[in-house]
C-alpha cells in the first residue's frame, strides 16, 4: 500500500531545515505551481524532498531535458510569470543550454535549478560533473554556484527577482548535493526586491519623451514598429491607446505578435524576411519611424546600410544596450514601456494619417493578388500550409495559442494565423531552435490551461522532440499537433532552390507514420492529403477530448513569399 505524502513544511519560522526542502519551498513562495524537470543522482535530495510538496508543486516528468526548457519557455510565454526546470548535474544541466540561449535572446523568464557533485569533489572530474556555470555564462541573465546549504534561499530570491525584473531572461542556480543535504536554521523566505549594481530599468527622462512627441507630431509618414518588449511590459491597452490616438501605422515582429489584434484597422502586418509587402517597402519611405521594445534584428532590417536612411528613429527600450546596437537613434527613450508609452500618449496629438495608411493598403492588395490568395486559397490540388491555417482561423476564431516550430511552416503560421489577444503565439524567435514546439506546447498548455492551444510543427522539428508525446501521454494534457509535412526540411530547400542552382543537399527527410506513433503513445491521430478532408479532420481534432495529432500532407516545392533575399535591403522584397 502507498503512503500519502507528508504535508509540506512552511517557510513562516525559522526551523532546522535541509537545503533540499528549502529549494522547495523557495518555489512555493515565489508562487511557482508547475516544474518541468528530469531527476539523477546529483538532484535526487531535491526529487525526495519534492515527495512531500506534490500538492503545492505539480511537477512534469519530460523526456529530455532540453523538452524540460521548451515546456518551461512555453509555459512562460503562455502564462506571463516564471518558468521552472529541475535538472541533474553533467549532462542533464548540459541538455538545458540550447533553451538557455533560446530564452537569452527571446528574453524568457526561468529559473534552472541543476544539481551537483558534492563540493568537495568539485574540479575532480567526478562523474557527472561539469563546470555549468562557464558553460552557460553566455547565455543566461545570471548564474550562481551554491556550495553551502544557507546560501539556497537568498540565491533563488535572487534568481527569481532577477529573471522576472526589467527585460526578463533565464537564470541558473547549481546546487552541490551536500548543500541539498545539509540541514541548518532556515529563517523565514524573504523575496528579494533590489540587488547591488542591478537597476532593472533605467530612469524615465521626461525631455526625451518631449522630444519623441514633437518629432511625430510634426511627422506626416511615422511608422511604428512593435516587438515583444509591448508583451512583457503587460502594456498591451497602453500601446493601444497610444496606436488609436496617433493614428500611426503599425508592424510587429514575430515575438510581438498579438499585442494589437491583426484585425485591428492601423495593424499592417509583419515585418521583416517574410513579413509583409507594405511594411517592408515603406519603411524606407517613412519620415519618423518609432520602435517599441524591438531590437532591430537582422531579419527585420535586412541591410542595415539601406534600412530607414531617410527617417529619425525614435527608440523606446527598457534594455539601454539595444539602443544605438543597429540602428542610429535620433531620440532614445530608455523605460518600461508601461511607463513611457502612456507619457508619450499624453503628448501625441490625435491624428488620421489616412493618405499615408493607403499606401500599406495598396500594397496590401498587391501582395493579395500576388502571394496570399493562392496561398489560402488555392486552385492546385494539392494543399497549402497556408490553407491550413485558414480553415484552423475559422474554426479556432483566432483564440487558441499557436505553438510554432522553426522553418516555413513557422513563417506561415506567424503571416495567417489570427491572434485576438495578447501572448497567442509561441516560437522560437532569435535562435530559431527546431524542435521547440512540441514541448513548448505542453508548457503553453499549463501555462494558459483555459485556452486551446494548438502546435504547427514541420516534418524536421518533430523529429527533434517526438519523445515529448510520452510526456503528453503520461500528463494526459490536452494539447493539438499540426504536423504540416512537405517531406523537405523546407526552409533549407527554399534557399537551396533560390540561391543555390536548386542543388538539394540533404533536405529530402524521411519521415515516420507519425499517427502510428502518435498511437504508440495512445495519441489518437489522423493523416490528411486531400481537400475535403482537411476541414473534417481539424473539426475532429479540436472536438476531441484529450491530445490529437493531425498529419497533413502538403506541397514539396512550395516557397514562401514575400521574401527579403540576404544581403539586401527591406525595399527589395521578393512577391515572387
Amino acid at each position: 500500500m502507498q503512503t500519502q505524502p507528508a504535508s509540506a513544511p512552511t517557510a513562516t519560522e525559522t526551523a532546522p531545515t535541509t537545503g533540499a526542502v528549502a529549494t522547495l519551498q523557495a518555489l512555493v513562495a515565489e508562487g511557482v505551481d508547475t516544474i518541468f524537470g528530469y531527476p539523477g543522482g546529483a538532484i535526487i535530495p531535491v526529487y525526495d524532498a519534492l515527495y512531500d510538496f506534490q500538492e503545492q508543486l505539480n511537477h512534469v516528468l519530460v523526456r529530455h531535458e532540453q523538452g524540460a526548457i521548451h515546456a518551461a519557455q512555453g509555459y512562460a510565454r503562455s502564462s506571463g510569470r516564471v518558468g521552472v526546470v529541475l535538472a541533474t548535474s553533467g549532462p542533464g544541466a548540459t541538455n538545458l543550454v540550447t533553451g538557455l540561449a533560446d530564452a537569452q535572446i527571446d528574453s524568457t523568464p526561468l529559473v534552472c535549478i541543476t544539481g551537483q557533485v558534492f563540493a568537495h569533489l568539485l574540479g575532480t572530474d567526478a562523474f557527472q560533473e561539469t563546470d555549468i556555470i562557464n558553460i552557460t555564462t553566455p547565455v543566461t541573465k545570471w548564474n550562481y554556484q551554491v556550495t553551502k546549504a544557507e546560501e539556497i534561499p537568498e540565491a533563488l530570491a535572487k534568481a527569481f527577482y532577477i529573471a522576472r525584473s526589467g527585460r526578463p531572461g533565464p537564470v541558473l542556480v547549481d546546487i552541490t548535493k551536500n548543500a541539498q543535504m545539509q540541514t541548518f536554521e532556515a529563517p523565514p523566505y524573504r523575496p528579494c526586491t533590489h540587488v547591488r549594481s542591478y537597476l532593472p530599468a533605467p530612469r524615465v527622462r521626461r525631455e526625451y519623451i518631449e522630444r519623441a512627441a514633437e518629432l511625430l507630431n510634426q511627422a506626416e509618414r511615422p511608422f511604428i514598429l512593435w516587438g515583444q518588449g509591448v508583451v512583457l511590459g503587460q502594456a498591451e491597452q497602453e500601446f493601444k491607446e497610444f496606436v488609436e490616438k496617433s493614428g500611426i501605422p503599425a508592424a510587429w515582429t514575430i515575438l510581438g505578435v498579438g499585442a494589437l489584434p491583426t484585425s485591428h484597422p492601423l495593424n499592417v502586418g509583419m515585418l521583416g524576411m517574410h513579413g509583409n509587402y507594405g511594411p517592408n517597402v515603406l519603411t524606407n519611405e517613412c519620415d519618423v519611424l518609432i520602435a517599441i521594445g524591438m531590437r532591430f534584428d537582422d531579419r527585420v532590417t535586412g541591410r542595415l546600410d539601406k534600412y530607414a536612411k531617410q527617417a529619425k528613429v525614435i527608440h523606446l527600450d527598457i534594455d539601454p544596450t539595444e539602443i544605438d546596437k543597429n540602428v542610429q537613434t535620433t531620440v532614445p527613450v530608455w523605460g518600461d514601456c508601461k511607463e513611457t508609452l502612456p507619457l508619450l500618449t499624453t503628448l501625441v496629438e490625435p491624428k488620421q494619417h489616412s493618405a499615408w495608411l493607403a499606401r500599406f493598403q495598396d500594397y496590401t492588395a498587391q501582395e493579395i493578388d500576388a502571394v496570399i490568395r493562392e496561398e489560402l486559397f488555392p486552385t492546385s490540388e494539392e494543399l497549402t500550409m497556408g490553407e491550413v491555417l485558414q480553415q484552423l482561423n475559422e474554426l479556432t476564431g483566432g483564440d487558441a495559442v499557436i505553438v510554432s516550430d522553426v522553418g516555413q511552416h513557422q513563417m506561415v503560421a506567424c503571416r495567417y494565423a489570427l491572434q485576438n489577444q495578447s501572448r497567442s503565439h509561441v516560437t522560437s524567435g532569435g535562435l530559431g531552435t527546431m524542435g521547440f514546439a512540441l514541448p513548448a506546447a505542453i508548457g503553453a498548455k499549463f501555462g494558459a490551461p483555459e485556452r486551446p492551444v494548438v502546435a504547427v510543427i514541420g516534418d524536421g522539428g518533430i523529429q527533434m522532440t517526438i519523445q515529448e508525446l510520452g510526456t503528453i501521454m503520461q500528463t494526459g494534457v490536452d494539447v493539438k499537433i499540426i504536423v504540416l509535412n512537405n517531406q523537405f526540411l523546407g526552409m533549407v530547400r527554399q534557399w537551396q532552390e533560390l540561391f543555390h542552382q536548386r542543388r538539394y543537399s540533404f533536405v529530402d527527410i524521411q519521415s515516420p507514420d507519425y499517427v502510428a506513433v502518435a498511437a504508440g503513445y495512445r495519441i489518437q491521430g489522423q493523416r490528411v492529403d486531400a481537400r475535403a478532408d482537411l476541414r473534417p479532420a481539424l473539426e475532429r481534432m479540436l472536438a476531441h477530448p484529450g491530445s490529437f495529432l493531425l498529419e497533413v500532407m502538403v506541397t514539396k516545392e512550395n516557397n514562401i513569399f514575400p521574401m527579403v533575399p540576404q544581403g539586401c535591403s527591406v525595399a527589395e522584397i521578393r512577391l515572387r
